[in-house]
């Protein structure tokens, strides 16, 4: 009944009774146990048309909510959303130092400046999902290969942020949870089959099959950097790459950033760099594209967002390599992508849990 509240509000109890199956007298006396358990409410707005005295119901959005967080090498993000998926409050703080104490204590400050900033009340907080750099092993939760933040590798570092918080805190790979930001709010919505590819100061895909994350055995599908190990020749396309790339084919430096506006503006040194860069990211998703079949890819980053510049030269050698070629596409959320992942499953688990967390219902 609640789905059929959630689907079709503002819905009258007839509308409820025929899209779920339920009698009548069943559905008034569901209701009064929802209506008690504070997850719907008499709706404020009735739909158009002839409702001849009827009472329209909908759900209660902040009946519960999530807090999701992406830890980066610089900053925290954090937003917290309510059940109609709607973001309710968003901040950014900067991190001093990359290191665990530090990103410890800004997560504690942020949770506390967004509640202030919503108004909400923390206490209907059903769960915090967690973007972080690394690999989450599946069985033990311990993060591995996680170098961006100093003192994370080797830590069950959601164990830690409970304690601190005193909230059930899921933990996932960022790119895992950019591939889910997409499917949910960005350019891979309705898409079953799906790469996200990250390139920015390093590089990391979520692999998205049958709708579903597939996260692999230990948790550590999407690693893209172990593609082609055993290959002969530097086919790194990320940011320090780049910089070297540059004094190769222009004697001269210049960050990531400097190249792709140079090229922009026509240099062919800087052209002949982002070439070589396109070039890397196909051999990495030439593998990945044959293997598992997938319709799209979507590409990310800082290096993954200038789509103008690299869509099309990795298409078409992704064309010329392969049989049946992915589309290619640059990401929607951009730096929001991470935190619209955290929010997207937290928002899933809550939908499932809100029922456990009212005990009238079941009184």
């Amino acid at each position: 009944m609640l789905d059929a509240i959630r689907d079709g509000a503002p819905i009258s109890r007839a509308e409820i009774s025929r899209r779920s199956g339920i009698s009548k007298p069943t559905v008034s006396l569901a209701l009064q146990s929802l209506l008690d358990a504070q997850l719907v409410r008499e709706a404020t707005e009735r739909p158009d048309g002839p409702g001849y005295g009827a009472v329209y119901f909908e759900p209660v959005p902040d009946a519960a909510l999530v807090l999701g967080l992406d830890v980066g090498a610089r900053f925290v993000r954090g937003a917290v959303c309510d059940l109609a998926g709607t973001i309710r409050a968003r901040q950014d703080v900067e991190l001093p130092v990359a290191a665990v104490p530090d990103a410890v204590a800004a997560i504690e400050r942020l949770r506390s400046s967004l509640f202030a900033a919503s108004g909400l009340d923390p206490e209907r907080v059903d769960g915090i999902v967690v973007g972080v750099p690394g690999v989450v092993e599946s069985e033990t939760g311990v993060l591995r290969l996680a170098e961006n933040v100093a003192g994370l590798e080797g830590r069950a570092f959601a164990d830690e942020l409970q304690s601190a918080l005193d909230l059930t805190v899921t933990l996932e790979n960022d790119i895992n949870l950019a591939a889910l930001g997409e499917q949910w709010h960005g350019v891979a919505q309705g898409v079953d089959d799906f790469v996200f590819l990250s390139i920015g100061t390093g590089m990391g895909a979520g692999l998205v099959l049958r709708g579903d994350l597939h996260r692999g055995r230990h948790g550590a599908a999407g690693e893209i950097d172990f593609a082609l190990v055993g290959v002969d020749q530097r086919l790194d396309p990320s940011g320090p790459e780049i910089a070297q790339l540059a004094t190769r084919f222009a004697a001269r430096q210049a960050d990531a950033r400097a190249v792709f506006a140079a090229a922009r503006n026509g240099d062919e040194n800087a052209r002949a760099v982002v070439g070589e860069i396109a070039r890397r990211i196909a051999l990495h998703l030439a593998p990945i594209a044959s293997v598992a079949d997938v319709e799209l890819i979507v590409l990310g980053g800082g290096i993954g967002a200038n789509g103008d510049l690299l869509l099309d030269p990795i298409g078409r050698l992704l064309r010329e390599w392969l049989p049946f070629p992915p589309r290619l596409e640059v990401s929607t959320l951009g730096d929001a992508a991470v935190l619209t992942g955290a929010l997207a499953v937290g928002l899933q688990a809550a939908l499932e849990n809100v029922f456990a967390r009212r005990p009238s219902l079941t009184a």
